[in-house]
């Protein structure tokens, strides 16, 4: 049972929610996942037209979904604002639906908002990114659609898998850039 201050401690924490996708969701939950604030980080699918989709199905590129990360943070930790500064930094929102050699639509640059006030910091977020970057922004910005967690053997797939080769090769490096700009994010 739960001690009276961890359920005071929950109930204070400021909860808003957050769902972007930048290629491989492995990469981006790996990253999330470590970020102070950050109280979850879930692989998922969105922005396509079939209900209850698969990683099978979504990796045809025909239902339409991207890989994504639904995140739930601490507002009064982390700023939705600085949580975008952190995924403009560990993917390469210039190039369209692709990451590296991930290829196809479901590895579209996607931040889905809720609201208009969200809408405006994304907005903002990446004007101020833009700056950055020689070629333009493509990240896709999309009123928050359904989401699906993807399959149970996806969620923090790093954690369980970081000897694998493509966690080696493409997660590992993202997660180093990811602690060496933000070291005081670190959670």
């Amino acid at each position: 049972m739960p001690n009276r201050k961890n359920i005071i401690i929950r109930y204070v924490m400021k909860k808003e929610r957050l769902v972007l996708g930048g290629g491989c969701f492995w990469c981006i939950e790996a990253v999330f996942n470590n970020v102070k604030g950050v109280e979850s980080a879930i692989s998922g699918y969105a922005g396509g037209l079939r209900p209850n989709p698969s990683y099978e199905s979504v990796c045809t590129g025909v239902s339409g979904h991207a890989e994504i990360v639904d995140i739930i943070f601490d507002c009064e930790v982390i700023t939705r604002s600085e949580l975008l500064d952190i995924f403009f930094v560990v993917h390469n929102p210039t190039t369209l639906n692709a990451q590296g050699a991930d290829r196809g639509t479901q590895y579209r640059s996607v931040i889905y908002y809720q609201n208009e006030e969200e809408k405006a910091v994304v907005m903002d977020s990446i004007k101020e990114h833009q700056k950055e970057f020689n070629d333009k922004i493509v990240t896709e910005v999309s009123e928050l659609p359904d989401v699906f967690p993807a399959e149970v053997y996806h969620q923090n797939y790093y954690r369980g898998h970081s000897e694998e080769g493509y966690c080696r090769v493409v997660i590992a490096p993202k997660l180093q850039k990811f602690m060496m700009k933000f070291p005081e994010k670190l959670g």
